[in-house]
Formats: structure tokens, C-alpha cells, sequence
């Protein structure tokens, strides 16, 4: 039975990021941990709703159709017993998802499993879970609710933020240290030394390799870098990426401009930000995932 998947692209997505579980979490809040079991044994043939991060996790596994092999591989990992969370397998059947491999850990974090697992992305909702990602160096993000889905598409389209998301948060650093004068000055003198590898760094590499499997003209992925960067300060990313060896398909330099509206253009299936002012704005017309890194998510103290 056992089956290596190094050569896969590995999502790993908890529950309440998969489903839409809002009833069932309010019983948990409300009423403890029994009374949530009880209640997800009494409720487990009733089909579980669509969660915020249920159509990327759809378009990801058509994908393997598509190429006619299964590149694609998507992992359930859960705070839920394998007891509460029959209930989201009977959901997965239903819908008729390819996930077969899970970790339910009975209340704790699932991410000691992600690197056994060769986990590319973790979507999860549950803010800690994220953060103990991130640190262990995964790409990871805290999927909000309420994200607008855009018509229905087979292409799968993902935009990104650049500062602590694709790049370190080096040149951010700078910025809210010294403002936009010393931002540019210093991107300016670094234009040709390129950015390190922010969290996201790996998972665009991989789905660049999904996206050369594809004839060009016909590739149902598509990717941008959305970022409040603009002229002089966009040298120093084109350069990174050449570097990296990475395609973006598109790439928005807005020069501060609210994101939400040029998200809805591109039409994005889901949108990563480290910023959570960003995120609450692009939540509003996008499944949007708050990758909490860098200075910006630093504790004050």
C-alpha cells in the first residue's frame, strides 16, 4: 500500500477550511468538546456546505484529470477525532473529492504531520495551527471566511503579495523603519541582489512545475504577484524571480493602490497577503489566505 508522493504537489487543509462547519464550531464553543461529538454523530449523513478554500481544493484535484495522472495530492488534517470526523469524509464522498489520506489528532495541532505528509500548503483557519506552520517553514495561511467566489472557471487562478509572502520581509523592514524615501532609495541600490525566499518561496515553485506540464497556450493555472511595490522598487522582483527561475504570469505594480479591485480583475480563486488590514479589504471579493510572517505580525510588546 505504501505510495510515495515526493513527486507531488501536497495541499494539506483542515477541516473548517474545507467545510463550511460554522454550526457545529458554535456548538463546540458553547457547549464543550462532548457535546460537538455528540452533535457530529447525530448530524453525520447530512452533507457538510462548501468552505472558503473548497473550490481551490476542487480546481487543484481536476488538475490530475487534466494531465491524466495524479500530480495534485490533497491531505485532510484536522483537530477533530476520526469519531467527529466521519462527517467530513461522508461530505468528501459526497462531492466526489480524491482525498483519501487523513490526520485527525484528537484537539491538538496537526502540523508535527505536515512534514511527513511533504506538505507544499497548509490551509487551515485556525490562526496557531498556521503560525506553528510558518515557523517550521511551511507555506501557510488562515483561510477568512466570508471570501466572494468568482464564477465558475476551470482555471485555477492564485495571486500573490510579494514582501513576507514570496520575498523575506527584508525590504518591508526597511520601509516601516524608514518610510517610502528610504524603501526606494534602499531597492534602488539593491535592484541587481536578489530578494531571499519568503514562505511562499517553495509552493510557487511547485506550481510553476505544474504549470510547464501544460502546453503554454493552453495551461489551466494561472499565477500574479499582486504588491504595493511600484516603480524604481519593482527592478529588485523581476530580477528575484529571473534568479529564482520562476514565472509569474502576471505581476501588479500598484504603488499603494487598494488590491481588492485589481484581485476581482485577475479574477483570483484565492489570494495571499501577510497584511491583515490587505486581507479584510480582498476577503471582501476573494477566498483570501492572512499569511501571519514577518514585521507586520510581530508581537508588540
Amino acid at each position: 500500500m505504501a505510495k510515495d508522493i515526493d513527486d507531488k504537489l501536497v495541499l494539506a487543509i483542515s477541516s473548517r477550511a474545507l467545510f463550511d462547519l460554522s454550526e457545529s464550531h458554535k456548538v463546540y464553543l458553547s457547549d464543550g468538546v462532548e457535546a460537538y461529538r455528540q452533535y457530529q454523530i447525530e448530524h453525520e449523513d447530512e452533507v457538510l456546505a462548501p468552505g472558503d478554500a473548497f473550490p481551490l481544493v476542487e480546481k487543484l484535484l481536476n488538475l490530475n484529470a487534466s494531465l491524466g495522472r495524479a500530480r495534485v495530492e490533497v491531505v485532510l488534517v484536522s483537530r477533530n477525532s476520526a469519531d467527529t470526523g466521519l462527517r467530513v469524509f461522508n461530505s468528501i464522498h459526497h462531492y466526489g473529492l480524491a482525498i483519501s489520506r487523513a490526520a485527525f489528532v484528537g484537539g491538538r495541532s496537526p502540523y508535527p504531520y505536515l512534514k511527513a505528509f511533504g506538505c507544499d500548503l497548509f490551509l487551515s483557519t485556525h490562526a496557531e495551527d498556521v503560525r506553528s506552520a510558518l515557523d517550521a517553514g511551511f507555506a501557510a495561511a488562515t483561510i477568512l471566511s466570508g471570501g466572494a467566489s468568482r464564477a465558475a472557471s476551470d482555471e485555477l487562478r492564485i495571486a500573490f503579495d510579494g514582501d513576507a509572502v514570496l520575498f523575506s520581509d527584508e525590504s518591508e523592514r526597511v520601509y516601516q523603519s524608514g518610510g517610502l524615501e528610504a524603501f526606494q532609495a534602499s531597492e534602488r541600490e539593491s535592484a541587481r541582489e536578489p530578494l531571499r525566499g519568503g514562505p511562499f518561496k517553495g509552493f510557487l515553485a511547485a506550481l510553476n512545475l505544474l504549470q510547464r506540464e501544460f502546453p503554454e497556450d493552453a495551461c489551466p493555472i494561472r499565477t500574479a504577484l499582486v504588491t504595493a511595490r511600484s516603480a524604481p522598487a519593482h527592478e529588485r522582483v523581476i530580477r528575484t524571480l529571473r534568479e529564482w527561475d520562476i514565472r509569474l504570469d502576471e505581476s501588479l505594480f500598484l504603488g499603494g493602490l487598494t488590491k481588492a479591485a485589481f484581485l476581482e480583475a485577475f479574477a483570483a480563486d484565492v489570494f495571499f497577503d501577510d497584511q491583515a488590514g490587505h486581507c479584510e479589504l480582498a476577503r471582501e471579493v476573494v477566498a483570501t489566505g492572512h499569511v501571519p510572517h514577518g514585521i507586520s505580525n510581530e508581537q508588540k510588546v
